[in-house]
């Protein structure tokens, strides 16, 4: 005979065990590390592109293409486009299609784009102007420029360069500064060649692009990254191979990536780890995240589950290979987003699904992220999620204050403010754990630091921080990409070498220093241009000063 049980209490012990564990599955959730804030109910377009100015501000642009935004233009300055169906009869646009936004004052300014930049490309040249190539349509061979100026000032706009045109139609292409401060232009649909800007060089065919190319052109937007030896990485699909610009050979292949295709339409990610001055700034490691399976795209497998996996390789090293990190979440259309004390945001997109108008689903709300110095397995952390879905068409940048600027997200062919995953106008910011109150008394606060800075040279930044210093002040530098479609063209981190961080003077709260550090070598390691100068502390960053970095 089976001993008698009092079902009420073991009832009642069940019943605790599950209270405690969904109370402890709420509470984990609500102190899950980083804060999120809408900055911007309505910035009037869903930004598919996305780039911070050296004035701190912001430059959103969407396309031409999709009839009239939420943001009007100021009176006189319509575009007229009679080819553009989706206009009213005469083919005026009153409606702006680009703006810039000040988010230290929440301020949004119109500004005018005549010629389609939908699924174009971009990067800042040395002096500050924002170079944007190609489009669709009557941007498909264009070259635009944006000379940023303080919000204040409100005459900065867009201007359409005439000559040069590009001498190859540019639609998904990609951007990258040279060491010399030129930029190459890389692919897009039908385009396997690049071409410079300024075009002192020819354009020139690149069959690598038509060796990776599949049926759905998993090639598009490929990933490129400028090596600390001045040579390109460039990975497109699951394979990638080291270019030299200057001889236009392949110098060799890298080992195929496992687990599907990364870039456009599969819409995976990826980054450049930060360059060190220790070793002299040899050694580069490039991380690629998330993905589709293959054909997603092409059979419109909307809930096709995502790539789960990272792949990490030292692109400098002799025999580099490839090495596998699962993430918490899989993750397609997500951006990574170099952080000021060397680790990186992961943030946006789905979990199924592909690129594509209504081609993703199951949004990817919690941002991760990845500590590269971490030991494997202990890499990923995750973050405290939006509530806002960022979809197709997102874009993350790092603001000089070190939030993370999230924007866009329009799955559909056109402007539509209902039914699933509608267009988002709101702008958010992301604060990283390093922003949290608790480390108020480590973040630094950079009192004096010099405008433009030389190769080579050494030169001086004052910073004052609440608590008295432990260690050694870092000294990194950002350079402030251009965002598009899972990819920052441009992005990269330079940890400056520290020769000394000296107490200015004794005598409490706040404390003073003068940290010694010296500019990068030549192009190489960082191109000439601006850069955010971020002071940090313990992981802890300060705001950033804009340091010009001259030949």
């Amino acid at each position: 005979m089976a001993a008698p049980t009092n079902t009420g209490a073991a009832q009642g012990v069940f019943l605790l065990i599950c209270f405690h564990f969904f109370a402890c599955r709420f509470s984990c959730a609500q102190q899950l590390p980083g804060t999120w804030e809408v900055v911007l109910e309505n910035a009037g377009i869903a930004s598919m592109h996305t780039a911070v100015t050296r004035f701190g501000n912001v430059v959103l642009l969407d396309r031409t293409d999709i009839g009239p935004s939420r943001l009007l233009l100021p009176c006189g300055r319509c575009r007229v486009d009679s080819t553009d169906t989706f206009l009213p009869a005469g083919g005026q646009d009153c409606s702006a299609h680009s703006a810039l936004f000040d988010p230290s004052t929440r301020r949004l300014r119109p500004l005018s784009i005549l010629t389609d930049t939908w699924c174009s490309s971009g990067q800042f040249l040395p002096n500050g102007t924002l170079l944007q190539s190609g489009g669709d349509l009557d941007g498909l061979r264009k070259l635009r420029a944006f000379s940023p100026c303080s919000f204040d000032d409100g005459q900065c706009d867009w201007m359409e360069i005439e000559s040069p045109r590009l001498a190859d139609g540019r639609w998904y292409a990609t951007n990258q500064i040279l060491p010399d401060g030129s930029v190459v232009i890389i692919g897009g649909r039908a385009a396997p060649s690049m071409e410079f800007y300024p075009p002192s060089r020819a354009l020139r065919p690149f069959p690598f692009l038509d060796a990776t190319r599949d049926a759905q052109m998993d090639n598009l937007y490929p990933f490129v990254h400028l090596l600390p030896d001045g040579r390109l990485f460039v990975f497109a699909n699951v394979r990638s191979i080291l270019y030299d610009v200057d001889t236009g050979d392949v110098v060799r292949e890298y080992p195929v990536l496992d687990g599907g295709p990364r870039n456009y339409p599969s819409g995976g990610s990826s980054v450049m780890l930060p360059l060190e001055a220790t070793g002299g700034y040899a050694r580069a490691e490039v991380v690629v995240c998330g993905g589709a399976q293959y054909e997603t795209f092409l059979h419109r497998q909307t809930d096709a589950p995502a790539s789960t996996t990272c792949g990490r390789i030292a692109a400098t090293d002799p025999d580099a290979a490839w090495a596998l990190e699962e993430m918490p979440f899989p993750r397609v259309m997500g951006d990574m987003v170099m952080l000021p004390n060397g680790e990186v945001l992961i943030i946006n997109g789905a979990q199924a699904g592909s690129q594509g108008y209504e081609m993703g689903s199951n949004p990817c709300l919690n941002p991760v992220v990845y500590r590269p110095d971490q030991p494997t397995g202990t890499r990923f952390m995750v973050l405290t999620p939006t509530e806002i879905p960022r979809m197709y068409h997102s874009t993350a940048n790092l603001l000089a204050d070190g939030r993370v600027l999230v924007a866009g997200s329009n799955p559909h062919y056109f402007y539509r403010f209902e039914g699933a995953f509608p267009t988002e106008l709101r702008l958010e910011a992301f604060s990283p754990e390093y922003l949290a109150a608790d480390k108020d008394g480590l973040r630094p606060s950079i009192k004096s630091a010099p405008e433009k800075a030389w190769y080579g040279d050494d030169f001086e930044v004052v910073v004052e921080t609440a608590l008295p210093l432990v260690g050694q002040m870092e000294m990194n530098l950002l350079s402030a990409p251009f965002a598009t479609h899972s990819f920052s063209q441009g992005q990269r981190m330079v940890r400056l070498s520290v020769s000394s961080t000296v107490a200015v003077a004794e005598g409490g709260a706040p404390y003073r220093y003068r940290v010694v550090c010296k500019a990068p070598p030549d192009g190489r390691v960082a191109p000439p241009g601006y850069y955010m100068a971020f002071a940090v502390n313990q992981g802890v960053p300060s705001v950033a000063r804009w340091v010009q970095l001259l030949l």
